[in-house]
């Protein structure tokens, strides 16, 4: 059709109107901790031992002897702090600093590096995002009420920060520009053949022709939109409708036309922000209430605000009910999106597609087992969300949801059928994600398990302290030198003898160690082959543990704070569309310590980021 190319010249001038500005951020310098006086005692008590006179590392800490020699080096000092989180420095038959004074140098170099003002927090610069595939499938499934799956054949979505909802990632290319275009008229295709009368709003009587078709283009758009729809804008679409018809397409031909410009219209292809002209690149202001309906809906449901949330931004109420909104899509059919896509890459449970346990080791696996082991995992969480648990049930709860394929796998009997239910775990060494056949399935090799794989797995996922990639040329345990004989882990031990390699194992494979009892697609054994299996460990933290219940144990009790403020990172994360930055300190902070307050319950985890400064405002456009 000729008015494709009238769409698509629609299409280029509207997105020249919508650009990113991004701020920088104001900063604040420490008021209360110095350099001299508080952490150069401290780097000489314990650092100038190997960094100093030795210069291990190529680094001697003595040449920093006050702020002005320290604020040239900053990458320096993140190192330190890093590895000084870690517990990788001072090495463990050294000294070691107190948790206070690790907790000094982490404020003192936060405070120097990264100031941040928490009485006036920067919501940060969120990069102009187009919807992914999901949520375009989902946008459009709400939109025309048909469920048409368009973006199934779009280009994969790439990932940042761990989501595939990230705007820095999320790239608009010619091909994606015209698929846009021809999906846009099958989606109209397939909700008038299925549902006209949700589109077509009202039939054009003699001389209202005009009249009608801005109606239906008015209402569409604004849906599409997820706001008003301007005076202008419905003007320069009711114009395509016009010049259909005046070349005589039908009424329904020339509708579409129009709603098919609303359809590839970056109004409804990216997540719209109106900001505010500043000459302060400190200055931030809340949302307008249309943009924190779109946020909560694509936070919690990866989809449109409905018609409720629309009425609430029309009327200006939605801040002041917010709590009661949240709660409401909470409990929405719709709020399975946070299982299925903020879980499913938290939990990197879309690596389970891509598992290929060996057929004659693990003969017991096939697809359905694959199905079963992803779905106990998205029915646990959907649990813990819909019944309002503890975040802390994700390390450790006392059930689970099992059908009989997936319950035989774990030896649990009283359980027949394909259906699903809840299961009691008492007596049997399972509980929480890091038991669950899916967990240790994404982070086993082929034909056994690895240690390496599931400490760091928790080290990212639980902990939040990510080790460092491995050094290059490193060969795989098979493939190294000579032959390793024993158990797994007196390979292991032969293995990461190089001390390039040393300290990160030190951090990943006690980690890991910890679940030998559970083969490569999870079920439990005594034994590894004629080997028996050792599953004890001690973090480089010092906490000693023996299999995977004595781990949990530390991940519930020692190790709390460090996992709740790693999920609240990574929902934030996903929420915002971007990664979080230094100036998201004060709403991390603030939403981990509302958290304990409320016994970390993952509503009010989910509520505390919908209040938050990052979710709630945005930086104003800078102008000179």
């Amino acid at each position: 059709m000729a008015y494709r190319w009238i769409v698509l010249i629609w299409l280029l001038s509207a997105m020249m109107l919508m650009v990113a500005f991004p701020a920088r951020a104001g900063s604040v310098q420490p008021e209360t901790l110095g350099f001299e006086k508080d952490i150069k005692p401290l780097l000489s008590k314990y650092c100038y031992g190997c960094h100093g006179e030795k210069k291990k590392g190529d680094l001697d800490l003595r040449i920093y002897v006050d702020e002005k020699s320290v604020a040239g080096d900053r990458q320096v000092f993140e190192k330190l702090l890093k590895n000084l989180q870690a517990h990788e420095m001072p090495p463990e038959t050294k000294l070691q600093p107190t948790a206070a004074e690790r907790d000094l140098i982490t404020s003192w170099v936060g405070s120097f590096f990264f100031p941040c003002d928490c009485n006036h927090p920067d919501p940060g610069h969120v990069t102009i995002r187009r919807l992914n595939r999901v949520e375009y499938n989902n946008t459009i499934r709400d939109l025309v009420g048909v469920d048409l799956q368009p973006a199934a054949d779009f280009p994969a979505d790439d990932s940042g920060y761990g989501f595939d909802n990230i705007g820095d990632v999320l790239s608009l290319s010619p091909v994606l520009l015209e698929q846009y275009l021809a999906a846009a008229e099958k989606i109209l295709d397939g909700a008038i053949a299925a549902n006209s009368k949700r589109l077509f709003i009202c039939q054009p009587a003699s001389g209202t022709k005009v009249e009608c078709a801005r109606k239906i283009i008015a209402s569409f758009a604004t849906r599409a939109f997820r706001r008003p729809v301007g005076d202008e804008e419905l003007a320069r679409l009711t114009a395509l409708f016009i010049s259909a018809d005046a070349d005589g397409e039908s009424f329904e031909n020339a509708i579409k036309l129009a709603l098919e410009a609303v359809l590839v219209s970056p109004h409804f292809l990216f997540h719209e922000e109106v900001a505010f002209r500043s000459r302060s690149p400190q200055l931030a202001r809340p949302i307008d209430d249309y943009a924190l309906a779109s946020r909560l809906s694509y936070f919690l449901w990866n989809s449109m605000p409905d018609e409720e949330l629309l009425r609430q931004a029309a009327r200006r109420t939605l801040r002041r009910n917010l709590e009661a909104e949240v709660a409401r899509m909470l409990k929405d059919p719709k709020a399975q999106a946070l299982a299925g896509n903020f879980a499913g890459q938290w939990l990197q449970l879309r690596n389970l597609k891509l598992a290929t346990p060996d057929a004659k080791q693990f003969p017991d696996f096939d697809e359905g087992l694959r199905v079963a082991m992803q779905k106990e995992t998205e029915l646990f969480f959907e649990f813990i969300l819909r019944e309002n648990r503890s975040v802390m049930e994700f390390i450790d709860a006392n059930y689970t949801f099992l059908n009989e394929k997936l319950a035989r796998l774990y030896g649990i009997g009283g359980v027949t059928g394909g259906d699903f239910r809840r299961v009691a775990l008492t007596g049997y060494k399972r509980g929480g994600l890091l038991t669950q056949a899916s967990i240790l399935t994404i982070t086993s090799n082929p034909t056994r398990t690895s240690p390496v794989k599931r400490g760091k797995w928790v080290l990212e996922n639980i902990l939040g302290t990510p080790p460092p990639p491995p050094p290059p040329n490193v060969p795989e345990l098979e493939a190294g030198k000579g032959a390793l004989t024993g158990s797994l882990r007196e390979r292991m031990q032969e293995h990461r003898a190089s001390p390039n390699c040393a300290s990160c194992h030190a951090r990943m494979d006690p980690i890991g160690f910890a679940f030998e009892n559970y083969d490569a697609i999870g079920a439990w054994r005594q034994k590894e082959g004629q080997f028996g299996i050792d599953s004890s460990g001690t973090l480089v933290s010092g906490e000693s543990f023996d299999g995977s219940e004595g781990l949990k144990a530390i991940l519930v009790k020692q190790k709390r704070d460090e996992f709740v403020r790693c999920v609240t990172e990574k929902v934030l994360t996903y929420a915002l569309g971007r990664g979080l930055e230094y100036y998201d300190k004060c709403a991390v902070d603030q939403i981990t310590r509302n958290l304990s307050k409320e016994h970390y319950r993952f509503s009010a985890l989910i509520l505390e980021v919908a209040k938050s400064a990052p979710f709630q405002m945005m930086r104003g456009k800078t102008i000179l």
